[in-house]
């Protein structure tokens, strides 16, 4: 094995056009791009695209930059990046330039220190910024410092505000489900959250399809408010999403923001067939903390994506992340780089489309059978469709 892990909407300019429409799909109303053009937007002078966050009205760009490489606390995350307040500051003027304006981030990260180097960062331009964190990890020793709990979660709120800087949060998440708390506490608190004002909207991360529609449908019962985005793991090399959390996010307007979307590194174009894995790769201190991925099958997936790289004349891992852009529910990609040169590549994923024969050519290569009970569910296209095409 090469090692495994977890990391980290239309318009019409420049050749991409892309729309978040609403179209009657058995009878449910759901959100998925097409190529008619209209509905989201573009900035002005930069080739950021802009879309709707879910069933929101928040407009976010395609692109965030997560600061999980501010700060390198530990040895977790020094294997990410380990800047300092002067680089996360130039970073951010780069993504800023860019009509990047969303930074992604946890308590998590680093103890906290990634949450406060974000906070210098932006000191003096808060109103420039959409910021996204998240809670729920444990955060010290305490039984109660962990869990999605009112108790926790109004700590956890305000220790992040203190670090950021800030009195209010565009977009919290609870970074994973707490089984042990009530799902009313949970989101009784985050409303509570939302109408003080230290909230604004409220999205969830990593649950499984029943933790979420079971949140949902918890909101709706007290008209409490609801979750408008999922924060997933999602890349070329990992699908599993598309098979219950992507038409989920469908039926319910939930937007999709990706974490590591370049499978940790593994789509970088450094690891491929004939390449293994380079001596400097943080794959070597993180790759126990996520899914396994098979050799062979991933030469399949980088073999493709370096015959697009080809023909589209740019890097691999740029081909990788304009793939995602093209999914349904996806609104966000979250972006890391531990230096400019790696964040201006991966800014050059918007402003242009890939083919839809070349979407089709790494879906081939990425296309795997799933697990009981979705492969039946293949089966049964003509009343169950699915998000995006089968492979035939």
């Amino acid at each position: 094995m090469l090692g495994h892990g977890r990391g980290a909407d239309g318009w019409c300019d420049g050749g991409v056009s892309v729309r978040v429409g609403e179209v009657d799909v058995a009878g449910k109303m759901d959100f998925i791009r097409d190529e008619a053009g209209g509905g989201a937007s573009m900035s002005a002078g930069a080739n950021m695209e802009y879309r709707q966050l879910g069933g929101s009205g928040l407009k976010v760009p395609v692109l965030s930059f997560g600061t999980g490489t501010f700060g390198g606390g530990n040895e977790f995350f020094k294997a990410w990046g380990a800047s300092d307040v002067a680089e996360a500051t130039r970073l951010v003027d780069i993504c800023l330039d860019a009509g990047l304006n969303m930074l992604d981030t946890a308590d998590i990260y680093s103890n906290g220190l990634a949450e406060e180097i974000t906070g210098q960062a932006i000191k003096g331009r808060r109103d420039k910024v959409l910021i996204s964190t998240k809670a729920t990890f444990r955060m010290g020793s305490d039984v109660n410092d962990v869990g999605s709990s009112r108790f926790h979660l109004l700590k956890a709120c305000e220790a992040s505000l203190r670090r950021l800087g800030t009195d209010y949060i565009d977009i919290y998440h609870m970074h994973g489900f707490d089984a042990t708390a009530p799902v009313e506490e949970t989101l009784r608190t985050l409303d509570g959250l939302v109408q003080s004002g230290k909230v604004r909207y409220i999205a969830c991360s990593n649950f499984s399809g029943w933790h979420l529609m079971k949140s949902q449908a918890v909101a709706d019962r007290y008209g409490w408010t609801r979750y408008v985005a999922h924060q997933a793991y999602y890349s070329l090399i990992g699908r599993e999403f598309e098979w219950e959390l992507m038409p989920l996010g469908i039926d319910q307007r939930v937007g999709t923001i990706v974490w590591s979307p370049l499978g940790w590194g593994r789509l970088t174009g450094k690891i491929g067939r004939g390449k293994p894995l380079p001596k400097e790769s943080r794959l070597h201190k993180t790759a126990d903390f996520g899914p396994q991925v098979e050799d062979e099958y991933l030469y399949k997936v980088v073999d493709a994506l370096e015959e697009v790289s080809k023909e589209v004349g740019k890097p691999v891992p740029v081909v990788a992340l304009n793939w995602l852009l093209q999914r349904p529910t996806v609104d966000n990609v979250v972006i890391g780089a531990r230096n400019e040169e790696q964040l201006r590549q991966n800014l050059l994923a918007v402003g242009w489309k890939l083919t839809a024969e070349q979407v089709a050519k790494l879906d081939k290569a990425s296309d795997r059978t799933p697990v009981y009970p979705y492969w039946h569910q293949r089966q049964f296209v003509e009343r169950n469709p699915t998000p995006v095409p089968l492979v035939g």
